[in-house]
Order: C-alpha cells, then sequence, then structure tokens
C-alpha cells in the first residue's frame, strides 16, 4: 500500500472509489424537482412514497438534481436559502434511511455555463456552504460538482474550475467520493480531454449518453425541430448497437488508462418514442454499462422520460424490466 491515500475508511482511495461506485450499481435520477426553477415549477415535486418505491424495486442508488444557483443570494457571501437547504436534507434522507446511495449535484447553473470567470467566486461559495452542511453524512451521499458544463465553460476553462471546485470540497470532505465529468455536456467524446488531478483518487468519472438524439429527444419541446423525428424506431440492429458497444468501449478503454470508475450519470428515451423502441434501447444500454463495470442512473423517474407513472402510481413495467430485470416488483405480480 505504500504510496497509496488512505482514506478514514481504511481503504485505499482508489479502492474507495471503486467501491462506492460499485454500490451505486443500478440507479434513477429524480429529475424535473430539485433543478427546477422552483419547487413544483416543472410538475414534479418529491414525496416519501418515491423512495419506497425506489428501493423495493430493486435500484441501488438516486440522482438528485439541485439547482442551488436559483435559492442562494446574489451578493457575498451567496447564501443558500436555508428553507431549500431543508429541502435536500429531507430527500438526502429519505434516500439514506432506505439504504439507497444519494448523488447530489449542481445542475442548471445557467450563470456559470454563461459566464465562468465572473461567477467562479459564487460558484465555489455555494460549493463550501454545501459540502460543510454534509460533511457528516455517511459515504453514501456522493458529490457531483457540475451537471453538464457547456457554453462558454467549454473544455479549458472546465478543467482549470475542477482543481478549484476540488480543492473548497476537500476543506470539509477529505475522503468524500467525488462524480466529475467532461465538457462539453458530459459527452462520452468529451472524456478524451478531461483533465482530472493525479493526486485525487477520491473520484469517479461521469458521462451521459443519449444516443441517437434523434431516437432518444423526437418530439421533445425543448429541442428545436424534434418534431420531425417522431416515427424513429430503434430496433437493436447490428448497426445500433454497435454504435453503442462502440461508444462505450471508448469510455472503459479510457477508464483503464486513467484508472477511474466510471458513473452514467443519465440515458434515456423520451416519451414521444414507441414503447417497444424505447425498452429495447433501454435495456440495451444499462447491460452494455454493465458489462463494462459503469454504474448507472437512468433519466428519469416520473416526468418526461419516466419508469414509473405518478398518475397510476405504478411502475411501466415494460421499463422497469428493462433496467432491473429481476425486480422483486415484477416477480411479486
Amino acid at each position: 500500500m505504500a504510496g497509496l491515500a488512505i482514506t478514514a475508511s481504511g481503504l485505499a482511495a482508489e479502492d474507495r472509489a471503486a467501491d462506492v461506485n460499485a454500490r451505486l450499481g443500478r440507479g434513477i435520477n429524480l429529475g424535473n424537482a430539485l433543478e427546477a426553477p422552483e419547487i413544483g415549477a416543472w410538475g414534479m415535486e418529491l414525496e416519501e412514497s418515491y423512495f419506497d418505491e425506489i428501493a423495493q424495486a430493486g435500484f441501488d442508488s438516486v440522482r438528485i438534481p439541485i439547482r442551488w444557483s436559483a435559492h442562494a443570494a446574489r451578493s457575498a457571501p451567496y447564501a443558500i436559502d436555508p428553507g431549500f437547504f431543508k429541502h435536500v436534507d429531507w430527500a438526502i434522507d429519505q434516500a439514506l434511511s432506505r439504504g439507497l446511495l444519494a448523488v447530489v449535484n449542481f445542475h442548471h447553473i445557467e450563470e456559470l455555463y454563461a459566464d465562468p470567470e465572473g461567477e467562479r467566486g459564487r460558484f465555489l461559495a455555494l460549493w463550501r456552504q454545501v459540502a460543510e452542511r454534509y460533511q457528516d453524512r455517511p459515504d453514501g451521499l456522493v458529490f457531483e460538482i457540475l451537471n453538464e458544463p457547456h457554453g462558454n465553460l467549454g473544455v479549458e476553462p472546465w478543467n482549470d474550475l475542477i482543481p478549484e471546485a476540488l480543492a473548497v470540497i476537500r476543506e470539509s470532505n477529505p475522503d468524500r467520493v467525488v462524480i466529475v465529468g467532461p465538457a462539453p455536456w458530459n459527452g462520452f467524446r468529451g472524456l478524451a480531454d478531461l483533465k482530472l488531478p493525479e493526486g485525487d483518487r477520491n473520484l469517479i468519472a461521469t458521462f451521459h449518453y443519449y444516443e441517437p438524439f434523434p431516437f432518444t429527444h423526437q418530439g421533445a419541446s425543448w429541442v428545436e425541430g424534434s418534431g420531425d423525428w417522431l416515427g424513429t424506431t430503434w430496433e437493436a440492429t447490428e448497426e445500433q448497437r454497435s454504435a453503442v458497444a462502440e461508444a462505450f468501449d471508448q469510455v472503459a478503454s479510457w477508464a483503464d488508462r486513467h484508472g477511474r470508475p466510471v458513473y452514467l450519470g443519465e440515458f434515456g428515451a423520451y416519451s414521444r418514442a414507441d414503447e417497444a423502441s424505447r425498452q429495447r434501447w433501454t435495456a440495451f444500454v444499462a447491460r452494455e454499462a454493465e458489462r463494462r463495470g459503469f454504474s448507472w442512473a437512468y433519466w428519469e423517474f416520473g416526468s418526461g422520460f419516466g419508469a414509473f407513472d405518478r398518475q397510476s402510481g405504478r411502475w411501466r413495467e415494460g421499463l422497469l424490466r428493462a433496467l432491473v430485470p429481476d425486480s422483486a416488483r415484477l416477480r411479486s405480480r
């Protein structure tokens, strides 16, 4: 063990990150809730029963997207609203109390994407508050620095910001496992340009996968021209399967070279696609990720991509089977 950083748990940092990544396992995003501009603005509010459903269905973790910047002052010291903090506390506690790992991130921080240098101080101040508040939580709580850096926060400015954000987090959470993905948009191709501090081995690399985009985002109201893609299917042809496998092989090769575990933090197909294609694509992507040792989190629980139908209070069984084939929820019916 000479030369390896040993954490408070007694594991080498590399082993700790790999252990946490394995425990993240099969996860699901609680999207459209705490990353909305205001709670409830996108028609999704978290309920205690959702955490029961997720745990009982056989998932291992939840990813909780959070728009901290909408609930913090614009002037120093950029205090985060205590009431909003309590909402996040509750969500974390709901997950951890059910044996689910919880990933909390910074999501939709539009100001930072537009003006990285001007917003740097506020971003770091917000992270200092979050890190200090949760420093005593168990290692089942995982931090993710930033969702999908893009815009003016391109490759170089993002690579420059990563060690600064990690330094702030490490002041209060020296051993916390932290997730970091590449610019732009956490795309798998961006991993080639991602620079992680070699001395910090308590890290998991992440990427998002929504390819082919005309299939996964057909009819999505926020994507210009997506109506033209309606009717696009995914038939699991050899060509279609090879495209996924080649992308994931590229990620696995990068991970092997750099000695980093990998988390597929988002993947999903929007509900305007036909259900059979959605199920085929979802199952294939999930199994290909698992074959390479990637943990994953489906996008998302109960909104436009949702695997759970909140109106009926039931899982969409085809999607649940695609995600968790051995789900006790399915065996009991």
